[in-house]
C-alpha cells in the first residue's frame, strides 16, 4: 500500500491544500490543519480557554454549503491567507495578526449573509486543532474502497466530498476499517487507529458547484450497511511521511 495524496485543511469547511511532504509530532495532526475557524457567535467558543467543539458551531459544509463556492489558500511563511469569492471579491490577510483575523471574519460573514449567526470570529490559537474530533487525528481513505463505492452507486463522488489528509492504494476494498486497534506506519511516522469515519451531510456537497446533489450517507448504508468511509488516527511516534510512501499495517 502506499500514499497517493496528502493534503491539509488549513480552514475548517474551506479548500484542500495538496501535499507533497509533511512532518507529524506525537499526538498532533498534519501542520496547519484546521488551524483556523470562524466561530459562530452562539457557539460559546471560548479562545481563552479553547475546548473542542462539535462543528456545527462553527462554518462548515455540514451547515453552510455555499463555503463551497470559495476557494482559499494559506502561506505559513508569510501567514498570509486569501480566500476567493466566485464574484472576484477577495481579502488576504496575515491571519497570524489579531487584525488580519478579524478582516477575514468580516469577509466570511458577509458572504455567508444570514448563514452567519450571531456575532461570528475568526480564530487561530497556537496548538489548537479545529477537527472533528476531540484529540488531533490524521485522516485516512483507501483509493478502492471509494472506487468501489463509486462503480456500486454508478457515479462519481469526488474524494473532495470526504476531505481526507491521506489517500492511500493498494488495500482490499473495505478491509481497512479492520484496522480500528491497529498500529500502521506511515512513511517515518507511526498512527493508531483510533475509528472508523462516519460519514455526515457535509457530504452531500458538491465541491465543484456548492449544490447538495447527491447523498453518500444514504447511499454507503443501503449499499454496505453503514455510514463508514476512512479512519481517524492518531500520531502515537511522529516523523515525515510523503506522496509515494508505504503504507503497512504493524503486527500486534
Amino acid at each position: 500500500m502506499r500514499i497517493e495524496y496528502l493534503y491539509r485543511f488549513p480552514v475548517k469547511g474551506l479548500t484542500a491544500e495538496a501535499l507533497e511532504t509533511t512532518e507529524v509530532a506525537e499526538g498532533g495532526a498534519i501542520p496547519w490543519d484546521r488551524a483556523f475557524a470562524l466561530a459562530q457567535g452562539d457557539s460559546g467558543f471560548d479562545p481563552q480557554a479553547p475546548a473542542w467543539l462539535p462543528k456545527d458551531n462553527f462554518m462548515c459544509l455540514k451547515r453552510n454549503a455555499i463555503i463551497a463556492r470559495l476557494r482559499s489558500h494559506f502561506e505559513p511563511r508569510s501567514g498570509v491567507l486569501t480566500i476567493r469569492a466566485p464574484g472576484g471579491e477577495t481579502v488576504s490577510e496575515n491571519v497570524l495578526t489579531e487584525a488580519g483575523r478579524e478582516r477575514v471574519g468580516a469577509f466570511l460573514v458577509r458572504f455567508m449573509g444570514d448563514e452567519a449567526r450571531g456575532a461570528p470570529r475568526f480564530h487561530y490559537i497556537p496548538g489548537h486543532c479545529f477537527g472533528d474530533q476531540k484529540l488531533p487525528v490524521v485522516s485516512l481513505i483507501s483509493l478502492t474502497s471509494l472506487r468501489d463505492f463509486e462503480a456500486r452507486v454508478g457515479a462519481q463522488r469526488h474524494r473532495r466530498r470526504f476531505r481526507a489528509n491521506v489517500w492511500f492504494s493498494g488495500a482490499t476494498p473495505w478491509t481497512e476499517l479492520d484496522w480500528v486497534g491497529k498500529e500502521i506506519q506511515l512513511g517515518g511516522a507511526t498512527l493508531r487507529v483510533l475509528k472508523r469515519i462516519a460519514r455526515c451531510p457535509a457530504t452531500q456537497v458538491n465541491p465543484e458547484t456548492a449544490e447538495r446533489d447527491a447523498d453518500p450517507v444514504a447511499e454507503l448504508r443501503r449499499l454496505y450497511g453503514h455510514v463508514d468511509l476512512g479512519l481517524h488516527a492518531q500520531v502515537i511516534e511522529g516523523g515525515r511521511f510523503a506522496v509515494g510512501d508505504a503504507i503497512e499495517v504493524l503486527p500486534d
